[in-house]
């Protein structure tokens, strides 16, 4: 999995405490930026961290060489990460994406909805999240027949990453990939059906074309 950091900011430790959580579920994680840096990042460096793991995983004497699942792929971030993890959905190799406190900000870019072709999750912070109008906008937008869920959690704009294993936000994280990165059916149970885990819990909780 990917992952674009709040901000677009290149600092691929920001995140570490939910990013950690994610990888002791035996994914591969590869986030933007390296740890502790600065600047800005983009799109194009998730795809480019999927085509490295691709080259890793067939690479002789490589330590990933036949490690990784590479028709199973995340694209994940957090904010202005989460636009990026959008724009870089539209790649035909993109199992899932995950967007956490996040969604388009001008009805222009709404075209980048439209290019989404594999199941969305939406994890957000509720009414108070900066983000909230755009991803309930978001939410209206998907393609036809495209599986997704949405779900708000009353923590805000920056979540529960600061907790540890990113709190509430790492489990309902982890869970979605195992489910549907590794079809753990245990795991889609939280997010499908009437009876969902998540449903009549403190996460408010909506469905399209579960599957």
């Amino acid at each position: 999995m990917t992952w674009g950091n709040g901000a677009c900011r290149a600092d691929g430790t920001w995140f570490e405490n939910i990013l950690k959580e994610f990888a002791s579920h035996g994914f591969l994680v590869i986030a933007n930026g390296r740890p502790g840096g600065s600047g800005r990042t983009d799109a194009s460096m998730l795809t480019e961290a999927i085509d490295w793991a691709i080259r890793e995983n067939s690479r002789i004497d490589g330590k990933y060489r036949g490690k990784i699942d590479t028709t199973k792929i995340a694209m994940m971030g957090q904010s202005c990460g989460g636009l990026e993890a959008y724009e870089a959905s539209a790649g035909r190799r993109v199992t899932t994406t995950v967007l956490y406190n996040s969604g388009l900000r001008s009805d222009a870019e709404n075209w980048r909805l439209s290019r989404l072709h594999a199941p969305i999750a939406y994890f957000i912070g509720g009414p108070s999240d900066i983000a909230y109008p755009n991803a309930m906008d978001d939410w209206r937008r998907p393609p036809a027949g495209l599986p997704a869920f949405m779900g708000n959690l009353d923590v805000g704009h920056f979540g529960t990453f600061s907790e540890p294993n990113g709190g509430e936000f790492g489990r309902v994280g982890s869970a979605w990939l195992r489910g549907r990165l590794k079809g753990d059916t245990t795991a889609e149970q939280l997010f499908v059906g009437p009876n969902c885990g998540l449903c009549s819990t403190e996460w408010d909780v909506m469905q399209k074309n579960p599957s």
